[in-house]
This record gives structure tokens, sequence and C-alpha cells, in this order.
């Protein structure tokens, strides 16, 4: 890999086809087995809880409880039904976040594609269970406390506003994964043009990619955190729609 900006090439790494059918293995498949298989050996390896917890457990519960508090606050207490899933949600984007970060790594949620169907699934997701415990009563959300003048123009605003959820939400995440990869892209372009010119400047251009690489580390949990939160927001509607 000679330059970060690879991370965000899919390529083939197995072909194998049955019949017409293509299975090719791509690499953007890596990170998914990766967290898939990490997530297997917790559940095979420490099903059985500690009342003194181990360094693993520990962790897992602290993430637990930092997810509960975010559902606590953003929902309330009626949310925990939705506990598995919104862990679940918070971990996979955390660690194919921080799998981007690692040298040689994939940046996996840098794909518009990926990101975009995770929350194109998880709005879709919200929006049919707004209609399964409310019925028809959900669609109260988009009809707006207003003059009856208004009330057509701002029931489309409305509407347009809940449907760019989705992509919004993918934007953002990709977004900000593709341009941290970037600009260290740059700086590192940077730093070897200078290497000929001035020992200095390239000693501050290592630090530059060094305070980056450290900024990209925190954007990696920051966009996890930043996704859980909204998508706590949307589910909110679920309980909230009759007030």
């Amino acid at each position: 890999m000679f330059s970060p900006l690879e991370q965000f090439d899919v390529i083939p790494l197995i072909f194998f086809s049955i019949g017409k059918i293509d299975i090719t293995m791509f690499n953007i498949f890596l990170p998914l087995i990766l967290i898939i298989s990490f997530w297997l050996i917790v559940d095979i390896f420490y099903i059985n809880y500690k009342i003194i917890p181990t360094n693993i457990q520990y962790i897992l519960e602290s993430l637990i409880e930092f997810i509960i508090n975010i559902i606590k606050n953003q929902i309330g207490k009626e949310g925990f039904l939705y506990l598995p899933f919104i862990f679940t949600i918070f971990t996979f984007v955390l660690f194919a976040n921080l799998l981007s970060v690692i040298p040689f790594g994939i940046a996996l949620t840098s794909h518009l594609i990926v990101s975009m169907w995770l929350s194109l699934s998880v709005c879709s997701a919200i929006f049919i269970l707004g209609l399964v415990y409310n019925n028809l009563k959900f669609l109260k959300i988009f009809i707006p406390k207003c003059p009856i003048a208004l009330l057509p123009v701002l029931i489309l605003i409305e509407l347009f506003s809940y449907i760019i959820r989705a992509f919004s939400l993918s934007i953002r995440l990709t977004a900000n994964i593709l341009a941290g990869h970037t600009l260290v892209n740059i700086i590192s372009v940077f730093i070897i043009n200078t290497l000929t010119i001035n020992i200095l400047f390239s000693f501050i251009g290592f630090i530059g990619i060094f305070a980056i690489l450290l900024l990209e580390l925190g954007v990696a949990c920051l966009q996890a955190y930043v996704m859980t939160i909204l998508i706590c927001i949307y589910l909110k509607d679920i309980f909230g729609s009759e007030h």
C-alpha cells in the first residue's frame, strides 16, 4: 500500500463462482469478517460472566453502560427495548472506523454504498416500527402546529427533512472518514517532498501527521457516537408521535 487513499479501493481477492453465480471475495468484506469473528470469539469465550469482571468483561460492561446512558438521555426508559440493536450499530461503526485508522487497514465506512445501506436500513426500520406501534397516528410527526395556510408547504418540508435523514446520516460518516485519510495523504506527500529540502520541515511534517492520526482516532470514535445519538433521536419519534 503506497498511499492512504488505497484504503478506498475495492479490489477482488478471491475469484469464485458457482455456475453463473459470481461470489468473488472483495477486500471490503475483510472488516466485516473481522468484526463478526471478534464478536463470535467474545460470545464463545466470555458468555459466562463473572461477579469479578475480567478486563474484556469490564470493557464490554462499560460499553453497554455507555449505550444505556445514551438511550436514557435521548429516548427514556422505554428505549431500553432497543438496547441490543443500538449497541450493535454503535460497535459496528466504531470497529469499522478504528480498523480504517490501523496502517494497511480498509476504510469500510468511507464507502458511501456501505454507510448508505446501513442508514437506509435503519431509517426504514424505524419508520415501519412507528407505523406498527402507532398505526396512522405516527404520521402526525409530519403535521406541525401552524396556520392552515402554511400547512401544505410545511408538510412537504417535514416529509423532505424526514427522507433526507438517511442520506445525511451516511454522508456525514463517509465524508469525515474520507476527509481524514485524504488529509493524511496530503501531509505524507508534503513530508516526502520536503525531505530533500530541509530536515526541519520534515520534522514539522511528521509532527503534523502524528497529530492528524490522533485526530482521526478521535473522529473514528466521535462518528460512532454521533450516529448512535442520531439513531436514538429518530427512534424517539416512535414513542413521542402522540405528543
